[in-house]
């Protein structure tokens, strides 16, 4: 392979469909194609920007390019002369990835998906057509301007769709429309064979349709495990009619959110007091007919010395008593908490305004220079009280390496529930919270001491059982959105339950039988992929 000549060998890609749906129409992307494929190489001025992410600067490549395809077939002439040459790929959509699945040392070439990005209708499939590259704020904007409809995804703006669309994808809608992932009508994926035969594959959820279960594996199963993504058709299930009832309907208005209450009036009794109490407010509110369904909310248990324990939340503010659910749920955490809160500020917003807001808030979200550390964990139940005691003596006790040290209990059930457990490889249907650990910090020479928080932090929260959240009537695992290699590290997770499980649960076989048929040779591959079976 000649980096510098991305021309050479070039060769057109076969599309393989038995599955007797309307043939991929060429309409639906917009074309930037040209014989040559754009490249960069260490000696271009471009290089030092695109061999980190936009999620976790700590995680640099070196690789000897980068290839930057507008099209599928010319993914399949990157990839064709990767297996020539054995080059060992990763792929970048919006660089958002917190561990180094991506830009590692091993990395040789980087396919950067960047310039594939539209967004819109394909007639032919009856489906909105996302290219691996758009980012969330572009796809939000284009569904609701051009169709009024919306998808329930992430918060932060320039998170890419490639990853996030393949991992499951939770967001502030989810409790009322199910994981973004749960909307998937069909994939388009450049795979490699036994042969290193390497051609493009589009499979729908149909379970008529014999490339089925590749559909099924991409909805949740990952980024990077079974080839390439190159574009995404999303319908909602069972819907029907035109584009602007096949996927869910964006609220005309919102309620936007933000209340605040002081650590410095928060005893630790207090604070037990709330995290029960909320749990048993989010068993009784995570069925489809609570009048909270439409308030996605977040409650981010900040360090002490940030000062604050907050609330964000939105509703759509057309519910009838939309305004006095809000007053009601801050009322409801002022009354656990026995104080009242140092600040409130509930906005009503289009809903597109209040999306770019909650996207663009803060230095966490708009950053793409900070260095980062993050866990997480799927919860059953409410936390023991020896890990209550655990969480409220590292927020408050501990010394802060930084100000952006956070726990953050994101509420979910809802519809996500509805789904069975194998209905998609998106496993995690009935946890009561999807909680994240995380820490942002700017300099190298702080790497280790915030690493280490964080570290111990979870490894002390998860002491009895082996340093993670194992698959127990209280834990259930992992989110592989937020993938963390100290799983991966015996000496960090020695519960004897591999990371696979932690993020795959009982459909980790099923994925290992998709990796075995469509990447049989392991070709992509990164720290955390999935493995082929052992026989």
């Amino acid at each position: 392979m000649t980096p510098s000549d991305g021309s050479m060998n070039r060769v057109n890609s076969t599309v393989a469909n038995t599955h007797p749906a309307p043939a991929t129409p060429q309409s639906t992307t917009p074309r930037h194609h040209t014989d040559a494929i754009p490249t960069v190489t260490p000696e271009d001025a471009r290089y030092p920007d695109m061999i980190r992410g936009h999620g976790n600067n700590r995680h640099v490549a070196s690789p000897e390019a980068i290839r930057l395809p507008s099209t599928t077939e010319q993914v399949v002439e990157i990839v064709r002369e990767a297996v020539r040459d054995n080059k060992r790929i990763a792929v970048r959509s919006g660089g958002h990835c917190f561990e180094n699945l991506v830009f590692n040392d091993e990395t040789e070439i980087i396919v950067d998906l960047r310039l594939m990005d539209h967004v819109g209708f394909d007639d032919d499939r009856g489906a909105f057509v996302v290219e691996p590259g758009a980012t969330l704020l572009k796809i939000y904007e284009t569904l609701h301007i051009g169709w009024g409809v919306t998808l329930p995804g992430g918060g932060c703006y320039a998170t890419g769709a490639g990853g996030h669309f393949s991992g499951g994808g939770y967001g502030i809608l989810s409790r009322k429309h199910g994981i973004l992932s749960d909307h998937l009508y069909a994939v388009e994926v450049v795979t490699v064979d036994e042969r290193g035969e390497v051609r493009a594959v589009v499979a729908t959820r149909d379970p008529e349709d014999p490339n089925h279960d590749l559909a099924w594996a991409v909805a949740g199963g990952g980024g990077g495990n079974f080839g390439v993504v190159t574009r995404f058709w999303m319908r909602s299930r069972g819907a029907e009619g035109s584009p602007g009832d096949l996927l869910p309907k964006a609220p005309p208005t919102v309620f936007s959110i933000f209340a605040a209450w002081s650590w410095e009036d928060i005893t630790e009794e207090a604070f037990a007091t709330f995290m029960a109490r909320y749990a048993d407010w989010s068993r009784t509110h995570g069925s489809l007919d609570s009048p909270y369904i439409d308030m996605g909310h977040w409650i981010f248990l900040q360090h002490a010395d940030s000062g604050t324990f907050n609330f964000v939340a939105q509703i759509d503010s057309t519910v009838p008593g939309a305004r006095k659910l809000v007053d009601d749920f801050i009322a409801f955490v002022s009354d656990a908490l026995g104080v009242q809160p140092r600040g409130v500020d509930i906005t009503e917003q289009p809903f597109l305004k209040a999306t770019a807001r909650t996207m663009t808030a803060g230095e966490t979200i708009t950053s793409p220079s900070l260095r980062t550390s993050h866990k997480s964990t799927y919860m059953k139940d409410a936390f023991p009280e020896h890990q209550v005691q655990t969480i409220y003596r590292y927020l408050t006790k501990t010394v802060n390496p930084n100000p952006y040290s956070f726990l953050v209990i994101n509420s979910v059930r809802g519809q996500i529930s509805a789904l069975d457990d194998h209905a998609t490889a998106a496993t995690h249907r009935d946890a009561l919270w999807l909680v994240y650990f995380e820490s942002y910090w700017h300099r190298a020479e702080d790497d280790e001491r915030n690493v280490t928080w964080l570290r111990s932090f979870y490894q002390d929260l998860y002491a009895d059982t082996g340093g993670v959240p194992v698959l127990n009537d209280v834990t259930d695992g992992c989110y592989i959105n937020y993938p963390d290699n100290d799983l991966s590290d015996p000496a960090f997770n020695r519960s004897g339950v591999s990371c696979h499980e932690l993020y795959y649960k009982d459909n980790y076989p099923r994925l290992q039988r998709v990796k075995a048929k469509w990447d049989p040779r392991n070709f992509f591959r990164h720290p955390q992929s999935i493995e082929l079976p052992a026989n």
